[in-house]
């Protein structure tokens, strides 16, 4: 059960060699440059080198299912948004309609507006496929380490990796309470139906947001008693000094920002046009 939790899992492999510096720097950057851009071609290959990091990092679908499902629904409907508030921002951008779909008064289909949306839902599965690798292969007290090393002060690192090694606990604890419920007859599968679903689960939610805050405020109260904070600075069990591979992969991300910005001035601005 817990393979399906999204955190931490220890593994061997390239990634999990890396110092939790540098795959921040790199998520960071290269997010910044997927998430700046609407060259098709750029996204499609950082998008498709994350699905070979996956691989790398022996992470398994049962693994991330749930959160790749999450996001493609978003995906999907901030596509269907955009298009309902404005079908023709894809002539707009490149310049040239092709209609495909006459559609009813305003709505209609171009291959623009196609191909922009297309562009638009490309950056989730470019920038997330991102964050769940550097979450999963990263351990917490060492991403803790790797904020106060880049700069971010200690307490706040501190703050994140708490964070990060309780979010698996509470996912652990809400499939076991829902297990409980379903071994005393209350259906929360698939069997039944969403909204029935939706109410069971919330039943189950709510309790455990507040039995969560009241665990957070007992660790918080132990932290102060142990006087943590009073120094200003700290060390680190986990921390590790950059290596070859940290160094390689900072510069990796560091020239994919740069060709980020070349294809700026290819293009003429943030959008590749392959009607020109």
């Amino acid at each position: 059960m817990t393979n399906h939790f999204i955190g931490y899992q220890s593994g061997r492999g390239f990634l999990y060699q890396l110092s939790g510096a540098s795959k921040l720097i790199f998520f960071i950057l290269v997010s910044v440059a997927c998430m700046t851009t609407y060259d098709t071609r750029l996204i499609v290959l950082v998008g498709l080198s994350s699905l070979a990091l996956f691989k790398m990092a022996n992470i398994r679908w049962q693994q991330v299912s749930f959160v790749i499902k999450f996001i493609a629904f978003f995906a999907l409907l901030n596509v269907l948004m955009v298009y309902l508030f404005e079908p023709s921002y894809g002539e707009t951008i490149y310049g040239v309609k092709t209609v495909l779909w006459q559609g009813y008064g305003r709505f209609y289909l171009t291959s623009q507006e196609l191909f922009y949306l297309f562009n638009l839902a490309l950056k989730y599965f470019c920038t997330v496929p991102l964050a769940v690798l550097f979450l999963m292969t990263t351990h917490p007290s060492q991403f803790a380490s790797s904020l106060n090393q880049i700069g971010v002060p200690y307490k706040v690192a501190y703050a994140v990796s708490l964070t990060l090694r309780y979010i698996p606990d509470v996912q652990e604890e809400f499939y076991m309470i829902r297990m409980s419920q379903e071994a005393r007859g209350l259906e929360l599968s698939s069997k039944e139906k969403l909204m029935k679903r939706i109410k069971g689960n919330l039943q189950i939610v709510i309790p455990l947001i507040f039995s969560s805050l009241e665990r957070i405020d007992t660790v918080s109260t132990a932290m102060e008693l142990r006087r943590f904070g009073k120094n200003k600075k700290r060390t680190w069990y986990t921390y590790k000094n950059f290596t070859i591979a940290d160094i390689l992969t900072i510069v990796l991300a560091i020239v994919i920002v740069f060709i980020t910005l070349f294809l700026f001035k290819w293009n003429h601005g943030r959008f590749y046009n392959p009607w020109q």
